[in-house]
C-alpha cells in the first residue's frame, strides 16, 4: 500500500501567529512548526521552504523531501498529486499557488479570489483570527503549538520542534548569553548594561560564552549546544535550545510569552507597572522600556536553580 503523501508548505514568510508578511525568512517560525511532523511519521513528507531554512530541516528523518521555493519547484509540484496539503503561509501568492495543487485533504490557508487575500480551511480560523485582531492575540490562552494542531485537525500533547541538523558539539560552557535581537524587534533586547551586571555576578562561578562571531545556522546551533544554560531574549536561539532539549532562561517583555512553551526552563516577565504588556509594538514611549524592569539579580538567581537541578 502506498504512503499517504503530505505536503508542508512553510517558507517562514508569515509567522503562524502574527499578521505580517516578509519575504526574509522567520527561522524560529520554520523550526517551530516540526512539531507537527509526528503526525505524519508514516507519511511521505514534502517540505517547500525558503532556501535559508534548510538547514534547519535537512537530515530530518520525518521528512522525505526538502524543497526550495523557487520556479522550478513550483513548477514540479503542479505536476504532482498529494493526499494531504498542510499550508501553513498566509501570503497570498503562496496560498493561491497551494489551491492550484491537487490534494483531496488541505489544511491551514487559503486563496480567497474575491478579495485576493488569505482564509482559512477549517480549523483555522483562530490563528487567522489573532493575526488580524491584537485583542485576540493579546486575549487568547493557547500554546503556540495547540493552535498549530487545531489548523490540522489534532490536538498537541507536547512534542518539541526536531531539528534536522545534528551538531557535534560537546557542552563546554555553563551559561551562553543569547542577547542579540533582529532589527525587527528592538524592544525584545534586554539592556546591555544588564547583561554586563549578569556576567560581573556570575564572576568565577561559571563559565559563560556569548553569542559573538557566528557565521551560519549552522554555526550558531553549535553553539547552543555547547552550554548547559541558554539565557535568551525571545528569538530563534530559544526555539533552537528547546529543540536540543537545553535549559533556558528566556526574557520577555513586548511579546506575548504565554505563546511559548518551554520544557525545561523559566520565563521571566518585567516586575512593575507594566500593564501594558504584552503591547505587541516595536516602539515604546516610557522613559525606560519594560525589558529593564527585568533585573540582573532575578536571572541570576534562576540561573542558579537550572543548574543545580
Amino acid at each position: 500500500m502506498a504512503k499517504e503523501k503530505v505536503l508542508i508548505i512553510k517558507l517562514g514568510y508569515s509567522e503562524t501567529l502574527v499578521d505580517e508578511i516578509s519575504h526574509t525568512s522567520s527561522l524560529g517560525d520554520v523550526l517551530r512548526s516540526t512539531v507537527l511532523l509526528p503526525l505524519f511519521k508514516d507519511a511521505h513528507v514534502t517540505w517547500l521552504v525558503d532556501e535559508s531554512a534548510i538547514s534547519l530541516l535537512k537530515g530530518n528523518k520525518l521528512i522525505k523531501r526538502i524543497l526550495p521555493y523557487d520556479l522550478t519547484t513550483v513548477l514540479q509540484l503542479q505536476a504532482e498529486r498529494f493526499d494531504t496539503i498542510v499550508n501553513l503561509e498566509k501570503v497570498a501568492g503562496i496560498c493561491a499557488l497551494s489551491d492550484s495543487l491537487t490534494a483531496w485533504r488541505r489544511c491551514g490557508f487559503r486563496f480567497d479570489p474575491d478579495s485576493g487575500t488569505a482564509k482559512a480551511y477549517a480549523g483555522s480560523q483562530q490563528a487567522l483570527e489573532i493575526c488580524s485582531s491584537p485583542e485576540d492575540k493579546i486575549a487568547h490562552t493557547n500554546y503556540w503549538e495547540e493552535i498549530l494542531f487545531s489548523m490540522v485537525d489534532s490536538q498537541w500533547h507536547g512534542e518539541i520542534p526536531t531539528l534536522g541538523y545534528k551538531p557535534r558539539s560537546k557542552v563546554k560552557y555553563d551559561i551562553g548569553f543569547n542577547h542579540n535581537v533582529g532589527a525587527k524587534w528592538p524592544l525584545k533586547a534586554w539592556p546591555a548594561e544588564y547583561w554586563k551586571e549578569l556576567e560581573a555576578l556570575i564572576g568565577d562561578k561559571y563559565t559563560i560564552t556569548w553569542q559573538e562571531g557566528l557565521e551560519s545556522l549552522e554555526q550558531y546551533i553549535e553553539w547552543i549546544n555547547s552550554l548547559k544554560v541558554l539565557v535568551t531574549n525571545d528569538s530563534l536561539g530559544l526555539h533552537i535550545a528547546h529543540a536540543l532539549g537545553k535549559k533556558i532562561v528566556a526574557l520577555f517583555g513586548p511579546t506575548k510569552e504565554s505563546e511559548i512553551y518551554i520544557k525545561d526552563g523559566v520565563k521571566l516577565l518585567p516586575n512593575g507597572d507594566y500593564e501594558c504588556l504584552p503591547c505587541l509594538s516595536t516602539t515604546c514611549v516610557k522613559e525606560k522600556p519594560c525589558m529593564y524592569a527585568i533585573s540582573p539579580d532575578m536571572v541570576f538567581m534562576n540561573i542558579k536553580k537550572l543548574l543545580k537541578e
